[in-house]
């Protein structure tokens, strides 16, 4: 018996520490829009500096026939931020397309991606509270968090597209130089 009761508290004497430990985490951990807003704006960040480094020439640019143009993708980006940002900020979604198909060129598809990263901002600083509200998500219903982590993956997915697209022009992507 005696046996039995030393492994018992061998077992559970450290159970306060890892308490401690795991309450002192989660206090000091950033919230989750938070977090996904540092993670957005890193994305964005390095999509802007890819379209204002290609050349206006190279917008025109796709690497092969069946897939966008340069330019073409950040106006899909930026149509694409516009849709997911109005579902967590509860307005009328734009079309996705809208600016890919309409918008051709640099300065005015720079500008389009600037303007849904400033409205994207609006949705990226809601309170924690609200990102568990459930929305309409491609017919599906999610919550905030889920749609803005969406955003995020869905940015990334075409910044990797981009450095392919920068680096067959010769131009080294944003996240790939030297951080001053």
């Amino acid at each position: 018996m005696m046996k039995k009761t030393i492994v018992l508290l061998a077992l559970i004497a450290p159970a306060p520490l890892f308490a401690q430990r795991d309450t002192a985490r989660s206090t000091s951990r950033a919230s989750a829009v938070a977090t996904a807003q540092t993670l957005w704006e890193q994305a964005s960040t390095y999509i802007t500096a890819s379209a204002d480094d290609m050349p206006e020439a190279k917008y025109a640019f796709r690497p092969t026939p069946e897939v966008r143009t340069f330019g073409q993708l950040i106006g899909h980006l930026a149509g694409s931020q516009k849709l997911f940002c109005a579902t967590v900020l509860g307005d009328t979604p734009p079309a996705e397309d809208a600016i890919e198909k309409t918008v051709t060129t640099k300065a005015a598809l720079v500008q389009a991606w600037r303007e849904s990263n400033t409205y994207c901002g609006r949705a990226y600083a809601i309170a924690d509270a609200a990102t568990g509200a459930s929305v309409d998500y491609f017919g599906q219903q999610r919550n905030k968090l889920y749609v803005l982590m969406a955003n995020l993956t869905h940015d990334n997915e075409h910044y990797g597209n981009i450095v392919t697209y920068l680096r067959m022009n010769g131009i080294v992507p944003p996240s790939s130089r030297p951080q001053r």
